[in-house]
């Protein structure tokens, strides 16, 4: 585990994998076809389109700043250049940079819908292979990024794409980094703070890998109960609302939670389950352990996506998944 001892580096200075495209160009955007919109995400439109040159079809992701006038910052430009060295089976994958004048252009992979659409139609949750099957991906996909020194910092169902095959991969990474996460999305609409982890609510800047475990535990148990399980409408009422259900952190628990900024010693103090078995009744005792150990107050405590991935809860996992990488 990356602690609060050894800083993550977002991205290194030097290459993690050979990029077989150049980090950054000018491309015209006449090149790509737009199709349909098909969503507005935190920074901006995502289009369905078309690859005038290849045929491919194809996402784009308009980025909109609230600074436009001062245009994109050359640090975003050049992080967001680097997520194109993130090439894995579980990450959506970056193909090119349009960058022009006071806008930026994000061309990604295009995925059929999101794990939150996918949700929306199962309201009593997703059945037991499809659940272990996301959930794997999706640790899987942490720890590659995890390795590589790259955090995410707003996992949430949106960012999560999934296709025809049952494919799942991680959407954003990395743009929390570059352009920060606005307290309202580009449309006004107020983001999303349910799967935030508590210590990054009560004001820590030090963040390190166990923020995306958290969020990764969040999303866990929404895929179990086909629905949130802590849906705050503000950072003050997304705390109650994990202390009503986990009890209240006290030190012995998280001794550095008073060091936090944001944390209050007259907090209301709720009893502390012996199980979150309660949040998940379809969970099986493997099930609620694993999350157990995602859903730890104190950060350093959080099992790693690495661990995670030989938990015994995905003993019965197909072989053919574990195998792909």
């Amino acid at each position: 585990m990356l602690g609060d001892s050894e800083p993550v580096r977002f991205f290194s200075s030097q290459p993690i994998i050979k990029p077989a495209i150049t980090l950054h160009t000018t491309e015209p955007m006449e090149r790509y076809q737009k199709l349909e919109k098909v969503g507005e995400g935190t920074y901006g439109v995502v289009y369905k389109a078309k690859d005038r040159v290849t045929g491919e079809v194809i996402a784009l992701k308009k980025i909109r700043l609230e600074a436009e006038d001062e245009g994109i910052p050359s640090t975003a430009i050049r992080e967001i250049s680097l997520l194109k060295e993130l090439q894995h089976c579980n990450i959506v994958r970056l193909y090119n940079i349009v960058h022009t004048e006071r806008k930026l252009t994000l061309v990604f992979e295009y995925l059929d819908q999101d794990l939150k659409k996918y949700l929306d139609v199962c309201e009593k949750g997703l059945e037991k292979p499809i659940l272990k099957s996301f959930l794997y991906q999706l640790l899987r996909g942490i720890a590659y990024c995890h390795q590589h020194r790259v955090l995410h910092r707003d996992l949430k169902p949106q960012n999560l794409l999934i296709n025809r095959e049952g494919e799942l991969k991680l959407g954003d990474f990395g743009l929390a980094r570059a352009f920060g996460i606005p307290v309202r999305s580009y449309t006004h609409e107020v983001v999303t703070l349910w799967y935030r982890a508590p210590d990054v609510l009560m004001g820590s800047r030090k963040y390190s890998t166990p923020v995306d475990i958290w969020s990764v535990g969040c999303i866990f148990a929404e895929m179990a109960n086909g629905g949130p399980l802590f849906a705050g409408t503000s950072e003050a009422d997304q705390l109650d609302r994990i202390f009503r259900l986990m009890g209240t952190p006290t030190i012995e628990i998280y001794p550095a939670i008073v060091d936090l900024p944001d944390y209050r010693r007259d907090f209301p103090v709720y009893p502390t389950p012996d199980s979150l078995a309660h949040l998940v009744p379809t969970l099986d005792a493997e099930g609620v352990d694993l999350l157990e150990q995602m859903l730890q107050y104190d950060p350093a405590k959080r099992i790693t996506a690495a661990d995670a991935m030989v938990h015994p809860y995905f003993s019965d996992l197909s072989p053919a998944l574990t195998e792909s990488q």
